[in-house]
Order: C-alpha cells, then sequence, then structure tokens
C-alpha cells in the first residue's frame, strides 16, 4: 500500500510537472517560428536581463549552447559573481516543447523541474530576445558583447508589447575574459 502511494504521488507530480512546462510563456508572447537550432549553437552573451536570485551578482554572464546525442541541448550558463569575486558556472539540459522549427523550449538546471526558455525575437542569430516562462523572466542576448542600440530598441518594444515591465532590466557588465568560454 506504502508503495502503491508513492507511486501515485510521483505520477501526480510527473503530471504536474509536465503540465506546467507546456504553458511555459508569457500570454502574448509568440516563439520565433522556422527556427534552426543548428544555427542557434554556441556562445551567446547576455547584455541585459530581469534580476533573480539564480543570476543575483552576476556579471560577465553567458551561455553556451550545443547538441546532446539525443537531440536535447546542452546548455552551459556562467558569469563572474562580483560580491564572491569568482567565476560560476551551471550546466543544464533544454529540450523542445514541440515542432523543432519553434524556438519554444524548456530548460532545467535542476533535476526534473523545467522552466520555459522562449525565443520571441531573432536577429540573423547574431541577437536574441528571451522570454521566461512569464513576466518575471527576460533576457537580450548577443554574439559579441555588446548590441547595436537599433538592436536594443526592437527588443525593447517587442518585450513592452508582451508585457513586460523594460525598466526592471539590469544591463549586465561584459568587461571579463571568462574561463568558460571555449
Amino acid at each position: 500500500m506504502k508503495n502503491r502511494i508513492i507511486l501515485i504521488v510521483l505520477i501526480s507530480f510527473g503530471l504536474l510537472n509536465s503540465l506546467a512546462s507546456c504553458s511555459s510563456m508569457p500570454e502574448k508572447a509568440q516563439p520565433v517560428n522556422q527556427f534552426d537550432v543548428n544555427r542557434y549553437l554556441g556562445t551567446w552573451y547576455e547584455i541585459a536581463r530581469f534580476d533573480y536570485r539564480f543570476e543575483k551578482d552576476l556579471d560577465n554572464a553567458m551561455a553556451q549552447y550545443s547538441l546532446n546525442a539525443d537531440g536535447s541541448v546542452k546548455v552551459v550558463n556562467s558569469g563572474y559573481n562580483f560580491k564572491k569575486e569568482k567565476w560560476v558556472s551551471v550546466d543544464g539540459t533544454a529540450k523542445f516543447r514541440g515542432d523543432r522549427n519553434t524556438a519554444a523550449l524548456k530548460v532545467s538546471f535542476f533535476g526534473p523541474f523545467y522552466a520555459g526558455y522562449n525565443v520571441v525575437a531573432l536577429e540573423d542569430y547574431k541577437y536574441a530576445l528571451v522570454a521566461g516562462k512569464n513576466l518575471d523572466y527576460l533576457w537580450i542576448l548577443s554574439r559579441e558583447k555588446t548590441v547595436p542600440d537599433n538592436v536594443k530598441q526592437l527588443f525593447i518594444s517587442k518585450a513592452q508589447e508582451i508585457g513586460y515591465d523594460t525598466s526592471k532590466l539590469i544591463w549586465v557588465k561584459q568587461d571579463k575574459k571568462s574561463p568558460f568560454n571555449k
């Protein structure tokens, strides 16, 4: 009986987790279509983000994406914690939530827990606007440590249309060479 209850709890948790991960995008956000994951792979520098606990006190933040053998995406996020004066890194996995040509993914850094990773604007695979699971998560990414003003304004406007309060963006310092950059 005890094993049966544990099994029911685990199945229920799994179902809840999968349902939550399926709707991991702000209501007005639309992921990029005709997305080519192979062109998206590589290094992206974090230009701006909303502050949240997992990236608290990080500058020089970046993400590196590569393809795993099973078709999922290996994610390595890193940055420099300026308060602790040390580099930090965390590995994760991203999976498509549906069609691989749509930039709607779910990413996990902590076991079975996934959150939304949705590319909602993409300029020549050089600049990306990424929406999280809700209006508390937003990133502007670039292949270089800067982004042109016209792209910056385009992404800010797009984020505002979705419902983001862009006054909360933190502009990330990119002034150090990362030991994680391959």
